[in-house]
């Protein structure tokens, strides 16, 4: 008889810090105790706090373990499960007020669950996703069921459209307009595509839910193809993903197993199939377009629109395309009602949002919140701050796509209208933090760079815009930036924005634009005073050394890699030994010698 469960994660993120050999190891220790049959090992997706992994969760008690490692785990099964008692030291409780040692506290109670909303999530970290039954006994496949048997395509569309569920890709299109567009076209074929191609720097939501709950994203497929006449559905999914992939595949086959795919579904006559396809990592395959023309084997560049692909898409028939974040919303709808989901959000801006939480914060990992979420109780209550004493600068919102909300604007409500107000986007979901060390410059440089890269060619707005643009902040970046530079920068940015052909290019100007609207200073003081604020931009860098703070210990001489720190004739007054300085012309701003001075006496202008 069952009477613990062990719930291991087994996300990207905590595979890639030894989750499994945490797994292996408890299983070898459970065996050696005779306990196999009493605790039962669970591996599930992500639970969403990625800082933590590798992380463990012991049922009934709902004990929470954080950075488990292998030699954790006799300790572990000694201790909680064959005596029951508490490993306190590996117990994750941060924010959760407890009375008495050792006492279980509900991660509800925790600051990062507290404030968050799981719909899209639910199952994340709570089952195993390569296991059908678990799915079903969480109401999984209930909603096809109820889709098939007891509503019309119609019916379908319209709880769509009352939910006021928006595509989480990143545009932001009602779903239920995008599906009803779709069934308006006859044709003798018509297909349901996921995009799961996630390219934003420092975005994982949509692998998460792969990897944690595939069955959803299946399931909402299915619906998909009978509300608009579909027997074929394609998940694009990057390559790079092959945890998400190999989940994807097992519940596909499951899918069959359990008559949920393929021919007369459910006894209903219906029929529905998934193929996976998957993607080379091309940043611009996330539109849609170029997604579905790489699905046809060409390569992934972006269609002229009108015509829209609800009237020709994949293979040139009417076709769906939502991201992998859409899907997992749509059986909980579906089950629960367009006012269920309608209750949550803004006005405009229904439902809730998964963020995948980056950068310069305490607690990176995956946050589902309502839409309307003010950033601040993301950033301080749920990201638990940022670390080592620093300021919060800015945030990015919405990949290369997206703008940065500066600090005075952290209040702003996470929401569509709001995003948009202010010059950034919700867009897919991916949300990075800086703090005081950033520089805004190098930050829109990067962004650009990798559009640049991630670019098809197709037309020359994107392909020559772009670069153009890289080269200005690279001229800015070296201490060669003239003001007019600046200028020339906006009035191309509004070019590039007005022309380009898909929304790759269309949007790659807004990292430019919003760091030129809320930190402009920084820009000028690259140009005019030839420095870097952050001192992140290594040619309008330099370190020098306080005289009157060095002690002359010449552990910055020793350790310089370009023999560029000398000794000087002055010693500071209460100082034995004569002080250092840095030849200028020597020195490569690698920043050695200011990790190294104890005392502080080095600094970077």
């Amino acid at each position: 008889m069952i009477r613990s469960h062990v719930l291991i994660c087994g996300g990207t993120g905590c595979t890639s810090s030894g989750s499994m050999n945490v797994k292996a190891k408890l299983e070898e220790e459970l065996a050696a105790k005779g306990l196999s049959g009493e605790i039962k090992v669970v591996q599930t997706g992500c639970f969403g706090l990625c800082a933590l992994g590798p992380v463990m969760i012991v049922y009934p008690e709902g004990t929470f373990y954080s950075h488990v490692t292998p030699e954790d785990v006799p300790e572990i099964v000694e201790e909680h499960l064959l005596k029951g008692r508490v490993v306190t030291r590996l117990e994750y409780k941060e924010g959760a007020e407890v009375t008495q040692p050792g006492e279980n506290v509900s991660l509800n109670d925790t600051e990062f669950y507290k404030s968050q909303l799981r719909v899209a999530l639910r199952n994340c970290g709570v089952i195993n996703p390569e296991n059908i039954d678990e799915y079903i006994a969480r109401d999984g496949y209930m909603a096809l069921g109820k889709v098939l048997t007891e509503m019309t395509p119609d019916d379908v569309i319209q709880v769509l459209l009352d939910s006021g569920l928006r595509g989480r890709g990143g545009a932001g299109f009602p779903t239920g307009l995008k599906w009803k567009f779709a069934k308006g076209y006859e044709n003798d074929q018509k297909y349901v595509c996921c995009n799961a191609d996630e390219g934003d720097p420092g975005a994982f939501m949509d692998r998460s839910v792969l990897e944690g709950d595939p069955h959803a994203v299946l399931e909402a497929m299915t619906i998909a193809g009978y509300t608009i006449g579909s027997s074929q559905g394609y998940i694009y999914v990057r390559a790079e993903y092959p945890i998400a992939v190999k989940r994807l595949q097992i519940a596909i086959d499951q899918a069959h197993e359990y008559g949920l795919l393929g021919d007369n579904i459910l006894g209903t006559g219906f029929k529905f199939d998934i193929g996976l396809r998957l993607g080379a990592g091309a940043f611009v395959c996330g539109e849609e377009t170029a997604l579905m023309t790489s699905i046809e084997g060409n390569r992934g560049e972006p269609r002229p629109r009108p015509p829209f692909p609800a009237e020709k898409g994949l293979f040139q028939k009417p076709s769906i395309l939502n991201n992998v974040e859409t899907w997992a919303n749509i059986p909980q709808i579906i089950l629960k009602g367009a006012d269920w989901f309608a209750s949550m959000g803004t006005e405009k801006s229904k439902g809730t949002k998964v963020f995948a939480l980056g950068g310069k914060i305490k607690h990176t990992g995956l946050v589902e919140i309502p839409m309307g979420t003010p950033l601040r109780q993301v950033i301080e209550e749920i990201g638990g701050g940022i670390p080592n004493g620093k300021k919060f600068k800015a945030a990015q919102t919405g990949g290369p796509s997206g703008g940065c909300i500066p600090a005075s604007l952290i209040d702003t409500p996470l929401d569509y209208e709001s995003m948009a107000a202010i010059g950034s986007i919700v867009g897919s979901g991916g949300l990075i933090v800086m703090d005081e060390d950033n520089c805004m410059v190098d930050i829109a440089k990067f962004f650009l760079k990798f559009t640049v890269d991630e670019s098809c060619g197709k037309c020359t707005p994107c392909r020559i815009g772009t670069k153009r643009l890289l080269e200005i902040l690279e001229k800015i970046t070296s201490g060669k930036g003239t003001l007019e530079d600046i200028d020339k920068l906006e009035e191309l940015c509004n070019y590039i924005k007005a022309n380009a052909l898909c929304g790759l290019g269309q949007t790659a100007p807004n990292p430019v634009l919003s760091t030129l609207r809320y930190f402009r200073d920084e820009y000028i003081a690259h140009v005019v005073e030839k420095r870097c604020p952050a001192g992140v931009c290594k040619d309008l860098l330099k370190f020098v050394v306080d005289k009157e703070k060095c002690i002359g210990c010449g552990l910055c001489m020793r350790n310089c890699p370009a023999s560029a720190i000398s000794k000087t004739d002055y010693v500071a007054p209460g100082h034995k030994l004569p002080s250092v300085e840095i030849d200028p012309d020597k020195c490569v701003k690698c920043g050695v010698c200011m990790g190294n001075c104890k005392f502080k006496a080095i600094s970077k202008q």
